[in-house]
């Protein structure tokens, strides 16, 4: 159980890491961008930042799934990166096929990757929201309360 941790923890803090600068540029991004939109705009102009927002906060959460994929294989769990990959999406969303099982010395690694996996996608989820809101601002400044 503690080598699990040992792996585990760092690799959790390392998406962490990553999660934060992801979301911390898009919100940071999407801000300086929406104070360039106007209500004449069109509806694309207005969604580019949104969905260019979306787009990097999925490659986010895409390459923390990858490196905890690269650790399966690093471990010896996988000899293919395809199937590390895919079963570390399985444990990061937590789908939780179930259809690939890690061998019982690496078994925690799956819960701790989903615990991980629920933070990181609600931080996406955040930033989102928070996204969202400063649009919701932009198209109409005199009904939004501040």
């Amino acid at each position: 159980m503690l080598r699990n941790l040992l792996f585990g923890l760092p690799t959790m803090l390392l998406c962490l890491f990553l999660q934060a600068a992801f979301s911390f540029w898009c919100v940071r991004y999407f801000t300086r961008r929406s104070h360039r939109l106007g209500a004449g705009d069109s509806a694309f102009q207005q969604l580019r930042p949104l969905l260019a927002v979306m787009v990097v906060l999925m490659l986010g959460n895409f390459l923390q799934i990858t490196l905890w994929g690269l650790l399966f294989m690093l471990l010896g769990e996988f000899k293919e990166l395809y199937e590390a990959v895919y079963h570390s999406a399985v444990n990061f969303s937590s789908l939780g096929y179930g259809d690939v099982v890690m061998s019982t010395r690496w078994k925690l690694l799956g819960p701790l990757e989903a615990a991980n996996g629920v933070l990181m996608f609600g931080m996406t989820s955040a930033a989102l929201m928070t996204i969202l809101q400063q649009l919701i601002r932009v198209q109409f400044p005199g009904d939004v309360a501040r």
